[in-house]
């Protein structure tokens, strides 16, 4: 029988398969889409009612405006041609668990709210663990990003610290030294956020060097330490990074893991791109170290077939989670002697089954199932930098590791035969344009190139790039991680570079589009 307002069984059997068939076309025509959305700020806005509608609208007017409205104001994240950021593609088991997880509609916070969403997220990530070859001493919990599972982790961190925040607070105290955290300057910026919510602030950071491969310098970092110690702060958290996002660089975790072991430091270790490939034994080596870790972070939405979202936080040691956060009330208080509330470890009350999908994942893909995703992925990241390295016209940027390929162009080398002297004139047209000095060098005039042919490469609908800033320069990166990628993508977005580099550099106006100049 339908509830006021909802639909009857029989109603709602029809409505999810019309849903599901639209699901499945999508999937299906993903790739008939631009990946970068085409349209402009108020543009999806404008064709929204001002006012929610009075009366039931049929789902099949729903999803003509889903069609109409929404699609083209979306960049399409489970596009084969997304090499942008890190993918957060939708498997088929994903989808599947998303869709069983909205149904059950489970709150798991408490055991009791569902004691078997908290016994089976528990379960999952012991497989997890097992498959990343980390000891049975980590055990762990699913929040939503990684930015969460960090920013718990330095709460967990500050309080084993000893300066008992959780009572006292930081404000005002006297009796706490400067607290420290250490970072490599090519760390996630959301460790800075953490820092700023934890009550740290950003002088609370310290950046520490790298070295020519991008990696903290474990050195760097040592002088530091002992340079605040003998200041009289307290350093409260180490973070190395296995696959920083901008370069993809491996720190040296086993060599800050002695560090850390001998100042009595928290290390995290964020994972949350690069975990996954510790499954595979020939990329077991760049993770030396990690299992000295306090607390780690890997993200399966990141680059595990698996839906925004699911971050797992391990760690080894439960207590300072519960001692920075747990908080039960007396509606919250249950009677069930050892078992595990799994809202003491994290901010949020609230709780999604988020264990579902790994599950659903683990089952449907199998381990043997994921390890071939990410030698996929691996591989088509190698085939694409051996092209750049061939290819005189670009060069690579960074260690190849994973997944990643940072890489730029160079506006000199073509194949075209374009002269000296045009690209003189190029470099020429960049200093007229700018008035205020600031492109003054060739530098910066190659950084202009680059980020021209980025955004000529993504206005051609097929693939999107993103890009970072390495040692000064504009780089492009592309980051194959999505379960629907395969190698014609991969080899359209080197063919569309290739197409746009030499246009750019060929006979016929200016190498830098009319819409840049007028901007630069």
């Amino acid at each position: 029988m339908a509830r006021a307002g909802d639909l009857s069984p029989e109603e709602f059997r029809e409505a999810a398969s019309r849903v599901a068939e639209w699901v499945a076309d999508y999937r299906d025509r993903v790739e008939e889409f631009p990946v970068l959305a085409r349209v402009s700020p108020g543009e999806t806005a404008a064709m929204l009612p001002s006012s929610a509608p009075e009366d039931a609208e049929p789902l099949e007017a729903i999803l003509d405006d889903l069609d109409r409205i929404i699609l083209p104001g979306l960049t399409h994240w489970n596009h084969p041609g997304f090499l942008a950021y890190f993918a957060s593609s939708s498997s088929a088991a994903g989808i599947l668990a998303e869709f069983v997880v909205a149904t059950l509609g489970v709150n798991a916070m408490l055991w009791r709210t569902s004691p078997a969403a908290t016994e089976l997220e528990e379960r999952v990530i012991l497989w997890f663990r097992e498959l990343l070859g980390l000891p049975e001493s980590f055990e762990g919990v699913i929040l939503d990003t990684a930015s969460t599972s960090s920013f718990t982790a330095l709460l967990a961190a500050r309080e084993a610290a000893g300066v008992d925040s959780r009572e006292l607070g930081l404000t005002g105290r006297s009796d706490v030294p400067p607290l420290v955290v250490y970072i490599s300057n090519q760390a996630h910026s959301s460790l800075e956020k953490a820092a700023i919510a934890a009550g740290l602030g950003r002088q609370s950071l310290r950046r520490i060097e790298t070295d020519d491969r991008y990696a903290m310098d474990a050195r760097a970092l040592e002088r530091q330490l002992r340079s605040d110690l003998k200041a009289g702060a307290l350093p409260t958290m180490v973070c190395a990074t296995i696959g920083t996002t901008s370069s993809n660089a491996v720190d040296p975790i086993a060599r800050i893991a002695d560090i850390c072991a001998e100042a009595g430091v928290w290390l995290h270790v964020d994972a949350a791109y690069a975990g996954p490939a510790a499954m595979l034994p020939e990329k077991r080596e760049l993770f030396d170290g990690w299992d000295r870790a306090d607390s780690i972070v890997v993200n399966p939405h990141k680059w595990m077939a698996t839906p925004m979202d699911c971050s797992v936080l391990l760690f080894r040691d439960r207590r300072p989670f519960r001692a920075s956060l747990a908080l039960t009330p007396e509606y919250l208080s249950s009677e069930h002697e050892g078992a595990l509330d799994l809202m003491d470890v994290g901010l949020a009350l609230g709780r999604r089954f988020r264990g579902l999908k790994l599950w659903f994942l683990f089952r449907q893909m199998g381990a043997a199932g994921l390890r071939a995703l990410l030698r996929r992925h691996l591989g088509l990241a190698a085939d694409f930098a051996d092209r750049m390295r061939r290819d005189s016209r670009f060069e690579l940027a960074a260690p190849v590791p994973f997944g990643t390929v940072c890489f730029r162009a160079h506006p000199r080398r073509t194949r075209s035969g374009t002269s000296e002297a045009r690209m003189n004139a190029v470099f020429d047209d960049l200093e007229a344009a700018n008035e205020g000095g600031r492109v003054s060098n060739e530098l910066e005039a190659s950084n202009e190139w680059n980020r021209e042919l980025m955004a000529r490469v993504n206005r051609r609908g097929p693939v999107f790039l993103s890009h970072t800033v390495l040692d000064g320069r504009f780089t492009m990166r592309l980051a194959v991680g999505s379960v629907h990628t395969e190698a014609r993508h991969v080899e359209a977005a080197y063919l569309i570079l290739c197409e746009e580099h030499d246009e750019m550099a060929g006979a016929g106006g200016s190498a830098i589009g009319e819409e840049r100049m007028t901007t630069v």
